[in-house]
Parts: structure tokens; sequence; C-alpha cells
């Protein structure tokens, strides 16, 4: 959830309800990353999370990016800002690093990659706990290989962006979440922590059933009052819209609610992150001011319409209360098959 949604007190209202909240270490320098640990900190005694993202391992072609920065120029007048710099960074990545091994939270997630088992030695030396983001069993191989301590399972209903890095053939979409914990249960002996899609108790005790041992939620959060959600999301995420997997904002593939820019630009967007993303984060960040929800990525899981306008506490104590409502019925009628739906 980064670039807005995630904040302090998001992480914090987690952490009291009784979850492991966590916060967007992408797109800020490192020193205002140990800025909002110590404001965890301060509000909370609880443990909590940072997800880091893993640079890309090379440039984008920079034929195929020069042709979309061309197309792209009428969105930036429309928009009455000027494209972005298509330059290819690192994230901040070595003093982020820094970060994790000086503050020490209780797990660091990665994503876009995993991270060489020097820098998950390192993190394990210092107690730290690491998680990496996978969508497929070779990922989740390199993962376990690096040291790893979890894997977290994304399945394609997840919104915003492909957490994956090793291309399987499989089309950008991906494999569906409950598919892929059984692929990964049979594939690794790593917990698994699942996510895409899970916006109620329903789904996570599906997703515990499938062999996951705990799960990760982000659009069900969105419209928490202590989430950062830019206004014009926020009216749109109850809505009943269709979401598509896209690289037309970032260069990356991403799940969002389909709007005219992705109508769009889509279909011709380059592979090219994070070079399109600083290229369009101007365009993006004016029409969030102006309230224009058709030219700035709309992130978004597939269960977005589900997503309660409700204090983050709330959700999660309600979540966990009707997951075990949930597991305890389906247990009930495993016992006895003839109090089940089907023979009632």
């Amino acid at each position: 959830m980064a670039g807005g949604p995630s904040t302090p007190e998001l992480a914090i209202a987690v952490c009291e309800a009784g979850g492991l909240g966590f916060l967007a270490a992408g797109y800020k320098r490192a020193d205002a990353v140990r800025d909002q640990i110590r404001t965890v900190r301060g509000g909370t005694s609880a443990p909590f999370g940072v997800n880091v993202f893993v640079p890309a391992p090379e440039p984008a072609d920079p034929a195929a990016l020069r042709d979309y920065l061309d197309r792209l120029g009428p969105e930036a007048e429309r928009q009455g800002a000027e494209l972005g710099e298509p330059r290819f960074d690192d994230d901040d990545w070595e003093a982020k690093l820094e970060v994790m091994y000086e503050e020490r939270p209780a797990a660091v997630s990665f994503t876009f990659g995993c991270p060489e088992a020097s820098v998950v030695n390192r993190l394990h030396g210092v107690g730290v706990a690491v998680w990496v983001t996978v969508t497929n069993l070779p990922e989740a191989l390199v993962a376990r290989e690096a040291g790893a301590d979890a894997l977290v399972a994304q399945g394609t209903e997840a919104g915003g962006h492909r957490g994956g890095f090793v291309d399987d053939g499989s089309d950008e979409g991906g494999i569906g979440l409950l598919a892929l914990l059984r692929v990964l249960a049979g594939g690794t002996p790593l917990p698994l922590i699942a996510t895409g899609g899970i916006a109620d108790g329903a789904a996570l005790a599906a997703v515990l059933c499938a062999g996951a041992s705990a799960a990760q939620v982000g659009t069900a959060l969105m419209l928490a009052p202590e989430a950062g959600t830019a206004d014009a999301q926020r009216a749109v995420l109850a809505e009943r819209r269709p979401t598509r997997v896209t690289r037309a904002f970032t260069g990356r593939p991403a799940r969002g609610i389909v709007n005219r820019f992705m109508a769009e630009h889509s279909g011709v967007a380059p592979v090219a992150y994070p070079e399109t993303h600083h290229v369009t984060s101007p365009l993006r960040a004016a029409a969030r001011r102006s309230g224009d929800a058709d030219a700035f990525n709309l992130w978004a899981g597939q269960t977005h319409e589900l997503v309660q306008s409700r204090p983050a506490g709330e959700i999660v104590g309600e979540m966990a209360a009707e997951a075990r409502a949930v597991l305890e019925r389906v247990s009930a009628a495993l016992r006895d098959p003839d109090t089940s739906a089907g023979r009632s």
C-alpha cells in the first residue's frame, strides 16, 4: 500500500486490534521511513513490520519508453503538469536496509524480488524475520534458498502491484490465491501468508483452510479513516466496477479499478519500472489534487466493493471474529454431515 494509503496511524490501529500492522517503505527516502517507524513505536508497544521494494535488475528499453512518453504528452497537458524524469533508481535500497538493521522491526517483507542471502542473514542477526512476496512456485524456491522465514503468497485477486520476480510463463494476471496456496504448500515447507481479495472473515477462514498461517489485507482497509487513501479513490472503491491488471501507470503489472487512463494506455504501456512510475507521478498527483479519478491509479483488489468505511481496528476485529465463526461452523458440519446446509 505504498504511495499514500499506508500510514503510521493505520499500522498502529491494526496492531492495537491484535493484528501485525505494516508500514510501506516504497517511494519514501530512508529518513522518512525511519521517522514513520519511530512514530509507530510511539503509538503502540505491539510488534509491526515494514515492506521494502527490491530494485529492478536492469533499466527499461529506451526506445519503448520514449514512444510511451510521446503518447503521454496530451495527458500532461490535460492535468496541467509536466512529465516526470524517466529515471532508473533503486528506491534508496541500501539506505533503507540500514534503517531495517538499526530499527529492527519484527518483520521485513520484500516485494518485486528476493534479497540476497547476505541481507537475509544480517536481518536474522538482529532478530528480524524476513518475508518474501511470491506469485508462483519458482519464486518460492528462490526465497527458500535465500533463507526467508515465510512467504507472502500473492494471488491474482490482489490489488496494487504484482509482487513477483520470476517469469513462469503465465500471463500477467497470475494464479488465483487458493490454487497458489495449495501449489506452494506442496512445494515448500515455509509458512504462508495469504494475500489477495481477502475482505471479510469468510475469506480469511478460506485461506487458513487452504494452508495459510495468516492473511494479509490491503484493500479491505483503504476506506478506514486511518488510511491515507485519496478522496477521489474513496468515492469509487465501494462501487461495482471491474478491475484489471495494467502497466499503464508505473510500467509494472498492477491491479486497479478500470478508468479512462487505464483503458486508453494499457495496450501500449511498456515494461518499464520504475521509469514509467517516475514519468507519470506528477500527472497522477495532479489528478488526485483535482479529484479526477479517471486519471490516476485506483489500485484495488477484486473484492473492493466489499470494503467498509469503518475504523481499522473494527474491521480487523470483525474479520477475525467472523473467521472464527465460519471455521467453527465448518468444523461442526464435518463432524456431523447431517447438520450441513445441504441436509438441513
